[in-house]
């Protein structure tokens, strides 16, 4: 079982600011092909056919998708060739300044605009808000990331006052569900996070969660 976090941690439990996605990519990134194909030999920035279907796949996509989902859809052989076109990938962003990256998260893929174009991005979706939450959400979130899965009446014994329209709330979000039931008299639910949780903070999984020493002040 992990060991919760300090409070300290508790303001720093904020979701990243990631910016919106779907935006049509530039045209030098798009697949050359026809008369100019033989362009592709000496642009570094190129893709070929297999490389742009992934690139089409992961720009639509509205989460991140699994290598083995992305098999079948992009029609590579298995595993390893998606797994090297996708290193590809992030290399071509990074090489060419791009302002896309691909992220892996919570268990998949997803291309993303990168943090520094934040600012402008949103100017133009005033209405898309950021995943807002209360403090009390927030400790509440804490809790079940560092201790799940987890009773109700243990996470109101951390926090000292009752937490169920807390939970309702933070399910109702997306970011807890209900995982199971304990084993103890009434055998009451157990409660856990998502995958959608992973993917609002960035982790690839619960492992990356800070241990208690890194969130000690320097």
């Amino acid at each position: 079982m992990r060991t919760i976090a300090p409070r300290s941690f508790l303001h720093r439990f904020t979701p990243p600011r990631h910016m919106p996605r779907n935006h049509s990519v530039p045209s030098v990134y798009r697949q050359v092909a026809g008369k100019n194909r033989e362009v592709a030999a000496s642009d570094p920035l190129a893709r070929d056919a297999a490389l742009a279907v992934l690139e089409a796949v992961l720009l639509i996509a509205d989460e991140p998708l699994p290598v083995r989902k992305l098999v079948p859809v992009t029609g590579m052989a298995d595993v390893a060739a998606v797994r090297q076109a996708l290193k590809t990938l992030h290399d071509l962003y990074d090489r060419g300044e791009s302002a896309f990256e691909l992220e892996e998260l919570a268990g998949g893929f997803q291309l993303m605009t990168r943090p520094v174009y934040h600012r402008w991005l949103t100017s133009l979706r005033k209405s898309q808000q950021d995943l807002k939450l209360t403090p009390a959400s927030r400790e509440t979130l804490a809790i079940i990331a560092y201790r799940q899965p987890i009773m109700r009446a243990d996470i109101e014994s951390i926090r000292g006052v009752h937490c169920g329209e807390t939970l309702r709330l933070l399910m109702e979000k997306g970011l807890v569900k209900i995982v199971g039931r304990d084993a103890s008299l009434g055998r009451p639910v157990l409660y856990g996070t998502t995958k959608r949780f992973l993917q609002v903070f960035g982790l690839k999984s619960l492992n990356e969660l800070p241990n208690a020493q890194q969130l000690q002040p320097s």
